[in-house]
């Protein structure tokens, strides 16, 4: 119904039979309407048609029922109607909508209900022909009438057939609150109670006590607004007496109120009922403790103050009149309080109870925590997820039920362990950055067991959810504050690449980058406080978060900033250098390199720390400082350098000058050695594979990721197939042109080496973003040659068969035009051309066309397209280059790994570490040392200390 010339808004109504069940109609209410399922519903009835609502009572309307309404997410129901109070209440309604923000503005639902007969100008609410909306026009609506208030967002009006008479939607007003007081609070009816509802008096007649009889019998609770007039005040009157004055007074003080009225003792006698009925004397009182008020006449042992207030989420109610000192609160009284608050998001009240006396480690079990996913809203992220890993697991039959009842996880998760289906989530947004979480089977009734991290599980579940609040509370409370966070920030960033919503996914990178900044704070304190303590935590593994380290989870979650810290710096450095001086120069470790006679005394004065303790070992001194020499990352690194080097000079030599034709003719010496060179270069790659994962598949996974490694399989597949193909007569020089190419992939895989310079190392990712860039310029420029090229042929060929001068001339001249080659602007005049055989003749008619063309695409290619992705280029390297050290000590770590985990010497003699690895790891069965070698540089520095 729209309200003409009242208000833009409109709102809902539906007639309906005194007879229809509530049922239905709460249906309509919630679901086809979209009102907000309530978490109080106040019904307020009474008012006198002999006298006029009193000013303090409009206040307590304005000031106290409609703010509490509004923070507590309540229906209030009146007669819907312009008159008594249910104007009063609409105006207090619309003032409260004037002052609040638009946010609130929806929480506050004023519903009337209201006789049929009764409303005026209910004609033009019936239309055979149909409206949508309804035009609803009531003149004069300064006046109290009998029309409907446009500050009402619904309107249920009832008809019994009656016209004109008052009273008529009592009964269905009793069943509808009644069948409201069954349901439960919160997201889909998860809260830990049923909707409070209560009737609030203010005023009435006397044949309000037959409404009154209906409400007490369905056990709703009353609140008498004493003072306000009428029966309110009358029975104020008899409930403050009803101990020290006798029955029969009570007759007597009724004829006082209503001398006009015929006394039922039936209905005088409901008010003995003390229990249910609370005086409320709003004329004395604040308004604004109306909502302390309500919480006081709705329940009355401390507990069900407690759910109503988490049902309110009112935690300043809690604080001041439930944790006050007065109270001794149980485990048993807390738990089903905190069971609302987890799944209602209501952080607040999860510390509240945290910090008096709820015990997480006996509240979360895995039964409760399979209960809290289960819980997940439909239509978020998780739900889809773990609807996605459930369908993966048992097919598509479980999606088809889902579909008969979409609003509960109970139609697919109902019989079934969902447990599986969080560790699949959990795998699909962690991947390989740490082992599978919930994996093991708990057992037959694992429900009852402890979970062994409680806060731990609870910061994961809200995380998935994206719910910063209550995730930044549980990482607090749930310890490993680094990796945590550093876990969290893993988890939302893979959740914001699969989010759609736009505001959902920027809400998901401000908390990742929250957490990031969490852990790079925290990590700092701690490097401050205790250096070497602080490397332990950067390489301990941590049991929850699946035996993984802050560093492997800081790469995995991208957390450039974390690795930015000077702590994460300090101790890749030490491990980088091992046992050596940081500050030791090129040419002193390539003296030791290429010198082994004068390594004795460099090892002592020049390249090892004196001042260091070194770890115990039975080694002979100098046999101990080779193998700490050779042991350190830059060793390898350096060696590696240097014959790659003359691999790569080896492989030109046989290009450009030894060469052979194929067998028996050729190779010659020097390619059977680089056969033999390119195949120890193939058992570091498949060595790199086998020990990056646990499975082959994961291993392969892991190895692919990899740009780097990507370029080595590709320079590995090319050799082979020139190799292969340069072995016979036929292929020969296909397979040396394969070879060629193939050169230019393993040089350009030397630009590798440049990411541990801190000047050259950034400049590599200014360059892959660069080919970003390139892309989207070629695909503008193809599109301006292929336009250009064929209207150009067209115009200066008529026909021409040959397919072979049709691709030149279409796209391989303009492309040379961009750069001032091919035919000038005198040529595309010159109209004489000598005809041949082979080609056709120049078309002499559009010659003045095709110089329009050529200028055109002259100025769009070569000064539109170029600037722009010369800008394009000047944009990346400045957005890079302004944090180009992060960058740096970023990809600087991924290079460490690398040549920590290399055997020491380098290709080709590398071979001889493989065979002492495999006849060690595969044959002896010996763990392998460099696998904690992390950790021997901390816990040799704690024990020199």
């Amino acid at each position: 119904v729209q309200f003409a010339g009242a208000s833009k808004r409109t709102s809902h109504f539906l007639r309906l039979s005194w007879s229809t069940e509530p049922s239905l109609v709460y249906n309509i209410l919630t679901t086809h309407w979209g009102l907000p399922a309530p978490n109080l519903v106040v019904s307020v009835v009474g008012g006198n048609s002999r006298t006029q609502i009193k000013t303090w009572v409009r206040e307590i309307l304005r000031q106290g029922l409609v703010k509490a309404s509004q923070s507590t997410g309540a229906w209030i129901l009146t007669t819907g109607l312009r008159e008594r109070l249910g104007r009063c209440v609409g105006q207090a309604v619309r003032d409260h909508a004037a002052a609040a923000s638009s946010v609130s503005l929806n929480k506050v639902v004023a519903l009337g209900i209201a006789p049929w007969g009764v409303v005026e100008k209910r004609e033009q609410l019936v239309n055979p022909q149909g409206s949508f909306p309804v035009r609803y026009y009531v003149q004069n609506i300064s006046r109290e009438s009998c029309s409907l208030d446009n500050n009402y967002q619904a309107f249920l009006l009832v008809d019994d057939g009656s016209v004109g008479r008052r009273g008529g939607e009592m009964g269905f007003r009793a069943r509808l609150e009644e069948y409201i007081s069954h349901q439960r609070t919160g997201i889909w009816g998860s809260g830990s109670i049923d909707i409070p509802v209560v009737c609030m008096l203010i005023s009435g007649d006397a044949d309000m006590l037959k409404r009154m009889d209906l409400s007490l019998k369905n056990s709703i609770p009353w609140l008498v607004l004493a003072g306000s007039g009428g029966l309110a005040d009358f029975l104020s009157d008899v409930l403050e007496n009803l101990s020290s004055a006798p029955a029969v007074p009570v007759a007597e003080r009724f004829k006082k109120h209503f001398p006009s009225e015929i006394q039922t003792d039936k209905l005088v006698e409901q008010v003995s009922n003390r229990g249910l009925i609370m005086v409320y004397h709003g004329e004395h009182e604040s308004p604004n403790d109306f909502d302390t008020v309500l919480l006081k006449t709705l329940a009355s042992p401390y507990s069900d103050e407690l759910k109503l207030a988490v049902t309110w989420n009112r935690v300043d109610i809690a604080k001041s009149e439930l944790f006050n000192s007065d109270i001794q609160w149980k485990y048993e009284d807390l738990e089903d309080s905190m069971t609302d608050a987890l799944i209602n998001d209501k952080p607040q009240f999860v510390r509240l109870f945290a910090e008096n006396g709820l015990n997480i480690v006996d509240y979360l079990n895995y039964g409760r925590l399979e209960s809290l996913y289960r819980s997940v809203p439909d239509g978020t992220l998780l739900y889809q997820l773990l609807q996605h890993c459930l369908e993966e697991r048992l097919g598509n039959m479980i999606h088809k039920e889902c579909e008969t009842n979409p609003k509960t996880y109970s139609c697919a998760y109902c019989s079934i362990h969902l447990f599986p289906q969080v560790s699949g989530v959990l795998k699909h947004l962690m991947g390989d950055a740490c082992q599978p979480f919930y994996y093991k089977a708990l057992g037959s009734k694992y429900h009852q067991q402890r979970c062994p991290h409680p806060w731990a599980s609870l910061f994961l579940w809200a995380v998935l959810q994206n719910r910063s609040e209550m995730a930044l509370f549980f990482w607090e409370m749930a310890g490993e504050a680094v990796l945590s966070a550093l876990g969290g920030c893993k988890i939302l960033r893979e959740l914001s690449k699969r989010e759609d919503e736009t505001e959902t996914k920027l809400s998901m990178k401000e908390l990742a980058q929250k957490f990031e900044n969490l852990a790079h704070d925290i990590f700092s304190s701690c490097y401050r406080s205790d250096e070497n303590r602080s490397f332990s935590l950067l390489i301990r593994k941590s049991h929850f978060w699946g035996h993984s380290t802050c560093l492997q989870m800081g790469v995995s979650a991208d957390a450039r900033l974390f690795f930015s810290n000077d702590g994460v710096q300090s101790l890749l450095s030490q491990i980088w250098w091992g046992d050596m001086k940081r500050n030791t120069e090129i040419w002193k470790l390539l003296l030791a390199f290429f010198c082994p006679i004068l390594f004795t005394c460099l090892s002592v004065f020049i390249i090892f720390d004196i001042g260091v303790p070194q770890r115990p070992t039975q080694s002979p001194f100098i046999v101990s400082r080779w193998r700490q020499f050779w042991f350190a990352p830059v060793t390898s690194f350096l060696g590696n350098v240097l014959m790659y080097f003359l691999f790569l000079l080896l492989f030109a030599y046989v290009l450009l000058v030894d060469f052979k034709p194929p067998p028996p003719s050729g190779p010659a010496a020097t390619e059977c050695v680089l056969y033999f060179w390119v195949f120890t270069l193939v058992c570091e790659e498949i060595r790199q594979t086998l020990f990056l994962g646990t499975t082959w598949t994961q291993s392969f996974r892991l190895y692919i990721q990899d740009v780097w490694n990507k370029c080595d399989l590709t320079a590995i597949s090319l050799f082979i197939v020139g190799l292969i193909c340069r072995m016979f007569h036929r292929s020969h020089e296909f397979g040396r042109d394969v070879l060629c190419l193939d050169y230019m992939v393993f040089t350009l895989r030397l630009i590798h080496i440049f990411a541990i310079h801190k000047q050259l190392g950034p400049k590599l990712i200014i360059v892959g973003n660069m080919m970003k860039d390139v892309f989207f310029f070629l695909f503008f420029l193809g599109v301006w040659i292929l336009a250009y090229g064929v209207a150009n042929q067209a115009l200066i060929y008529t026909y021409d068969p040959n397919p072979n001068r049709i691709f030149l001339r279409v796209f391989y001249m303009p492309y040379l035009h961009i750069f001032g080659y091919g035919s000038s602007i005198e040529e595309e005049m010159d109209g004489k051309s000598v005809c041949s055989g082979e080609e056709p003749c120049k078309n002499q008619e559009s010659n003045w066309l095709v110089v329009i063309l050529l200028v055109v695409y002259l100025l769009v290619t070569n000064i539109l397209l170029i600037n722009l992705v010369i800008a394009m280029f000047s944009y990346t390297f400045s957005e890079v280059q302004e944090h180009s050290d992060t960058y740096w000590k970023f990809q600087r770590y991924n290079l460490i790994v690398e040549y920590h985990s290399r055997p020491s010497l380098a290709p080709p003699f590398i071979i001889l570490s493989h065979i002492k690895v495999f006849i060690k790891r595969i044959i002896h069965k010996v763990p392998s040392v460099k696998i904690h070698h992390f950790g021997q540089y901390w816990i040799r520095s704690l024990s020199s200390q």
